[in-house]
């Protein structure tokens, strides 16, 4: 799995690729971008193809070390939230594979994630603080607005768990 970071996470994350990478994982790859809410580090998360969102709040310097296994521990968290059975989650974790990252980012995914964040701040203003958020709640909520891909509008949760099948 690739995780293609900004520029502003990049300068957090060790051995991060100048070059775009190739990626090999069947369920495609990432983009991340590093948010400051409330004064806190955190990290939103883009599947490319799906538009599907992660949102990581609270990310401190450990976090950027293992960043790439909390995204697989929120995204599987997630799919436990969609109700995705446990052999599919199997098959999720062995189909992400090592986690790489790059710099090569794409204009429509970032796109997206400005829309996102928007969102999330209309979701954000119901907590009392950013790290009060249930980071799996809002991932189960916000992936089943609509979005935008090439002018096609999707639902993301959808597109996502028809991946996850197809494995």
């Amino acid at each position: 799995m690739i995780i293609h970071c900004t520029k502003k996470l990049a300068v957090k994350i060790p051995s991060v690729s100048k070059v775009a990478l190739e990626e090999t994982s069947p369920l495609g790859s990432w983009h991340a971008h590093l948010y400051i809410i409330e004064r806190r580090q955190c990290v939103l998360f883009c599947h490319d193809a799906s538009r599907f969102m992660l949102f990581l709040p609270g990310v401190t310097k450990q976090h950027f070390v293992d960043l790439g296994d909390h995204h697989r521990e929120l995204f599987l968290a997630t799919l436990r939230a969609f109700k995705v059975d446990q052999v599919r989650l199997k098959a999720v974790a062995l189909a992400l594979g090592p986690v790489r990252y790059d710099t090569a980012t794409n204009r429509s995914v970032l796109g997206s994630m400005k829309t996102a964040r928007s969102d999330l701040g209309a979701w954000l203003y119901l907590m009392p603080n950013i790290m009060a958020v249930d980071p799996v709640e809002l991932a189960h909520d916000i992936n089943q607005r609509p979005a935008s891909i090439s002018k096609e509008w999707i639902r993301p949760n959808k597109v996502m768990l028809a991946a996850v099948e197809s494995l």
